[in-house]
């Protein structure tokens, strides 16, 4: 059973190159993006069991993504949301981490990181 993965993403050429990446690497199926911080609620809102991990990138169309971390706080038992993002520093890990961020990870020097991080939640889940 695959992974399903929620991205929260507003960059189109990035979202075009990751989601077949975690679909070929991961094994994942993708299960809906979002650009803003709304859009991305909503949709968790109203998906609360749909996924098993929730990618998150930090600067949106509009909002944050630390918005949407807060927004997936109360999620169930088994749902992960990581931080994927060109603007890692530390307090932004501890800021995402305050949030309930389950991992932090920086698209420019961790893509292998996160890669072997999503294969271990895909493991996990089945």
């Amino acid at each position: 059973m695959p992974l399903n993965i929620f991205l929260v993403e507003d960059n189109k050429t990035i979202r075009d190159s990751l989601i077949p990446a975690l679909e070929d690497l991961v094994g994942a199926r993708i299960v809906g993006c979002a650009e803003s911080e709304v859009e991305a609620a909503t949709w968790l809102d109203a998906h609360a069991g749909d996924w098993q991990l929730v990618v998150v990138d930090i600067f949106l169309k509009q909002g944050s993504g630390l918005g949407v971390l807060r927004s997936c706080g109360q999620r169930r038992s088994g749902q992960r949301a990581v931080v994927l993002s060109n603007y890692v520093n530390a307090d932004i890990r501890s800021r995402c981490a305050a949030l309930g961020a389950d991992a932090v990870f920086d698209k420019s020097r961790e893509l292998e990181a996160f890669f072997a991080y999503c294969n271990d939640a895909n493991r996990a889940s089945t």
